[in-house]
């Protein structure tokens, strides 16, 4: 068995001795019995400047790589995110390329349209001040998506959180883009957990005085809305609002603590966790497809501690893990990130990582995973 040696809570060394990989099957064809999107990270240039503020460097062959993987699994792929570091270093020329070439790509795999959906927002403007603008910052964001053949995902926008003074503006935001988009689109609502400035979205930090003004414009525009993705980690509130969507809106969770029980209790999937679970997902949608409950819960069951750690407060620093799981399980060349975001973890939290991910059998290749995790420990002095 393949041995490392790492640091624990206690800052303590300890053998971890790594189990045997798990051989995952890729699935015949896409899980029919919920639509599962991963939201895909994207692997920056290891030899470009990644300081904070610097203009985006990406690896555009292990970027489209990776979503060739995903789509393998016959997982859709949310591209153009906050996994892919919107909002958190992605600028607004490399995201616009990254929507064009990963719609380029979904098309070896079949209709960009059903495989991907990307996000448009307002994180390109510089300050709006009016919601004019935002509509238009919106607008010209949601274009680049349509004119790739994607599916859009109207992500919330920190200028409209700004700017907004109520309900009723965001209602005549949202209704003016609903009306200007080419098919029904989802639409995401983040909590303040993943980013703070979205904190009072909708209009209000009541959380049921918002989901009411959130139901409202829904159900106002049932037919433009294809589903809503929410990432408010409170199940309880996912279920009770997935209760309360009109028929035919789907509600994809965003919850990446608690996706098991809602999947199983009827929720779709868009989900950063999908993009290093991949194969584990893919497995167990497969069982719920064939109505083994039991299968489908407990090939989760393991990925559900990661998903804990990896999305752990500060929950924005998420990316971090996910990179580096990439990165151990031989998916790209590096472990650096837009905007320096590799730092944004401790070795302790890296190491749990590296632990509970080889527990969930999704490290392929173990004197891989091992040899790259001990160099990156000799960065932190463990040279054990």
């Amino acid at each position: 068995m393949t041995a490392v040696t790492l640091p624990g809570p206690d800052r303590r060394l300890e053998t971890y001795r790594m189990r045997e990989p798990v051989a995952w099957t890729r699935p015949p064809a896409r899980p029919v019995s919920r639509v599962a999107y991963a939201a895909a990270h994207v692997v920056a240039d290891p030899l470009a400047d990644h300081s904070p503020g610097s203009r985006t460097a990406l690896d555009w062959d292990a970027t489209l790589r990776f979503r060739r993987h995903l789509w393998s699994y016959g997982l859709r792929v949310a591209d153009a995110m906050d996994t892919a570091q919107r909002n958190m270093g992605l600028d607004w020329t490399a995201t616009a390329e990254l929507i064009r070439r990963s719609a380029a790509e979904a098309r070896d795999f079949g209709d960009p349209a059903d495989l991907l959906a990307c996000g448009a927002g307002t994180d390109h403007l510089p300050q709006a001040a009016t919601l004019e603008e935002v509509v238009a910052g919106y607008l010209e964001q949601i274009e680049t998506v349509q004119d790739a053949g994607a599916r859009v995902v109207v992500m919330a926008s920190r200028h409209l959180a700004r700017l907004a003074r109520g309900s009723e503006d965001y209602h005549k935001v949202y209704a003016t883009l609903l009306d200007h988009a080419d098919r029904p689109v989802i639409l995401h609502w983040l909590g303040e957990l993943f980013d703070p400035a979205l904190a009072g979205y909708w209009g209000s930090h009541d959380l049921q005085v918002a989901t009411e003004a959130f139901l409202a414009l829904v159900h106002d525009n049932t037919a433009r809305v294809d589903g809503v993705k929410v990432s408010l980690l409170d199940a309880e509130h996912e279920v009770r609002l997935r209760e309360r969507l009109p028929d035919g809106v789907r509600l994809y969770t965003g919850d990446d603590f608690n996706y098991p029980e809602l999947i199983a209790g009827g929720s779709h999937a868009l989900l950063g966790i999908f993009d290093p679970i991949a194969p584990a997902a893919a497995s167990a949608l497969q069982a719920l497809d064939a109505g083994d409950r039991e299968r489908f819960a407990s090939v989760l069951a393991p990925t559900v501690p990661l998903a804990r750690k990896i999305f752990e407060t500060p929950t924005y620093h998420y990316k971090t893990g996910i990179v580096l799981l990439a990165w151990l399980a031989g998916h790209q060349d590096a472990f650096v990130m837009v905007n320096g975001a590799h730092g944004a973890r401790s070795i302790l939290h890296l190491a749990e990582v590296f632990r509970l991910a080889d527990q969930a059998g999704l490290l392929p290749d173990p004197d891989l995973a091992a040899a790259r995790m001990r160099a990156l420990l000799v960065t932190a002095g463990v040279t054990a």
